[in-house]
Parts: C-alpha cells; structure tokens; sequence
C-alpha cells in the first residue's frame, strides 16, 4: 500500500489501531459503491459493510454510518445528536468538509472532525467494514476502535 495511503489509513497507523485494508478495482459504472464494494471483499456479508453519509442536522453537518444494505434514518440521526431535522448534505459540501469523494468517504481523517453516529448494529460483528478514504479501498476494524477514533454515538440510525 505504499504511496496509497489515505488520512484515515495514515491515522490507524499513527494510533496503532488494529486494522486490515482490503483494495479492490472500482468500477466507475457501479450503481452502488457499497454494495460494490461488499461483493468485491470476497462477498462479505454486506450487513458488515457500512457505508459513511453525511447529513446536515439543524443545519450542521453529521456524519451517519450505516450498512450498504440500509438507508440513513434521518430522524433517528437528528435525534441522536439532540437535533430536530436532518436533510441529506449536498455532495460538494460533504466533499469539502471530508477532503475525501464521494463514493470514498471515509470516518476516518475527515478534514474537519464532525458529529458521528454509528448505527449500533456494528457494535454485533467483531469487526466491520468502512471506507479507507478513496474508491476501492475498505479498512476492517473493530468497530470499537471506530467509535473511539471518530467520538461516534451509537444508535439505531439504519431504515430498510
């Protein structure tokens, strides 16, 4: 992985967190990233593969981390972090406050720390899957050590 470090990848290494990158060739013509991604990891369950979107709550970017198989629960989103209304970000203000692109956000290393919420059935697996910061680049971590890393709340935020 030599030269294709990500702010993400470069801050698991600089707090010695626990983690495996899985790089795989993305597909621009994919119609969704994580699910794309979830079939290229060996066709993981795509329950362990979480995808990061970013919301504007009362106004307020927040990050919602939630599996490629489910949609981002907006009320559930703003009422984790004691808001009101949730609307999803535009892209171009999502990709300004990660400096990452859409289709490889990752929680990780985002430019400007923001809110974030993990949907809590992450907390069931032993490790999940997350965005490393570029299309066709995903870290397994424990999702404990993503929680501490980012100061995410845990709440149910995922709607089918």
């Amino acid at each position: 992985m030599a030269g294709k470090g990500t702010p993400g990848t470069a801050l698991l290494a600089k707090q010695k967190v626990p983690h495996t990158l899985h790089s795989y060739p993305h597909d621009p013509r994919a119609a969704s990233y994580g699910l794309e991604a979830a079939e290229a990891l060996g066709r993981q369950e795509p329950a362990r593969v979480f995808k990061t979107l970013l919301a504007e709550v009362d106004g307020s970017l927040t990050v919602g981390i939630v599996p490629v198989t489910a949609q981002l629960d907006l009320k559930a989103l703003a009422a984790a972090v004691g808001g009101k209304k949730a609307k999803m970000a535009e892209v171009a203000a999502a990709e300004r406050a990660t400096g990452y692109v859409a289709g490889g956000i990752s929680p990780l290393g985002q430019r400007k720390r923001l809110p974030t919420v993990l949907d809590s059935s992450a907390m069931g697996f032993e490790t999940m899957y997350c965005s490393g910061g570029r299309r066709g680049l995903e870290i397994e971590l424990a999702p404990q050590d993503l929680v501490r890393l980012t100061s995410a709340v845990v709440a149910d935020i995922a709607a089918s």
